[in-house]
């Protein structure tokens, strides 16, 4: 049983994972009626919203970032929140939602790297050897549910999303260090939706013809994985290294395969399913710190 005081990153990281696993699936359907820039932008516009509600409710205090802070949350909210959002939605116009959750998962390796050569985090063993396991776990998922439409288009958009994912995850990192959790998510979520205006117009034209189905999508992306999945996402990370947290969403790409099932139709293969089980074991190992040896008290000399 976790330790009391691993419950509330527990709950976040869980909150995250369903949330994120979720918005494969809104993406894939909601695509259909709005282009890559303009639903990125619709949700991040929601996004910003809810995130600005939150904290004029919460009345948390505002904390000044310096010029290096600014500088990261540049970083963060233009990759991550802006072209991360625009090369999902793009790959999701060439992939189904399982294989694009799958191929974006290249970003925990990136994270973890990045994380142990700019935060000085290292690779533990026990997280190495995790990575490798997840990541094998998503190769089997892979390889069992990859469609005969997939492209080298949408595998390039796919990486060009984990790249932005691990750059912001990182650039985050430092900055939660003294910046509150929901100022950070609604400042980079505010950065990436300036990033994507240009845009504004399409999607004002798409949403005119959009079905009240996909609007309520895009309400959906900008409300739960966008706002409360990052703010949920910003809390674990300023109490985790990046590298431990990152490779929790190796849960990703077997809940949307399960989503998928459930929701589309979509009966996932045998081998799918053992990959989820290896993905679900590599996290574990990943999670699992080293026993820590407690000193032996020596024993009192014959003349104590």
């Amino acid at each position: 049983m976790p330790p009391r005081s691993a419950v509330p990153v527990l709950a976040a990281v869980v909150v995250t994972v369903l949330a994120w696993a979720s918005a494969f699936i809104a993406i894939r359907a909601v695509g259909a009626d709005l282009s890559p820039g303009p639903l990125a932008l619709g949700r991040l516009l929601v996004g910003t919203a809810v995130l600005g509600v939150l904290l004029g409710v919460t009345r948390g205090p505002w904390v000044a970032p310096t010029g290096r802070e600014w500088r990261l949350l540049a970083v963060c909210g233009v990759g991550w929140f802006g072209v991360y959002n625009v090369a999902l939605n793009a790959a999701e116009q060439h992939l189904d939602a399982g294989t694009t959750a799958m191929l974006v998962n290249v970003g925990p390796i990136l994270i973890a790297v990045l994380a142990g050569l700019w935060l000085g985090e290292g690779l533990p063993r026990r997280l190495a050897a995790g990575l490798a396991v997840a990541f094998a776990g998503v190769l089997l998922i892979g390889v069992s549910t990859r469609g005969a439409d997939a492209d080298v288009g949408g595998v390039v958009l796919c990486l060009v999303a984990a790249v932005t994912y691990a750059v912001g995850v990182v650039a985050q990192k430092p900055v939660l260090r003294r910046l509150p959790p929901l100022q950070v998510t609604f400042t980079a979520c505010a950065s990436g939706t300036l990033c994507c205006l240009p845009w504004a117009g399409s999607l004002a034209a798409e949403l005119g013809q959009a079905p009240p189905g996909s609007v309520a999508g895009l309400v959906y992306l900008g409300a739960v994985p966008t706002a409360l999945a990052f703010s949920t996402w910003a809390y674990a990370l300023a109490r985790t290294d990046a590298g431990r947290l990152g490779v929790t969403t190796y849960l990703v790409p077997p809940l949307v395969v399960l989503m998928g099932w459930l929701l589309l139709g979509e009966v996932p293969p045998a081998l799918a399913v053992v990959g989820g089980g290896v993905c679900l074991a590599g996290v574990a190992l990943s999670r699992r710190r080293s026993p820590v040896r407690r000193p032996q008290l020596q024993r009192a000399g014959a003349g104590a």
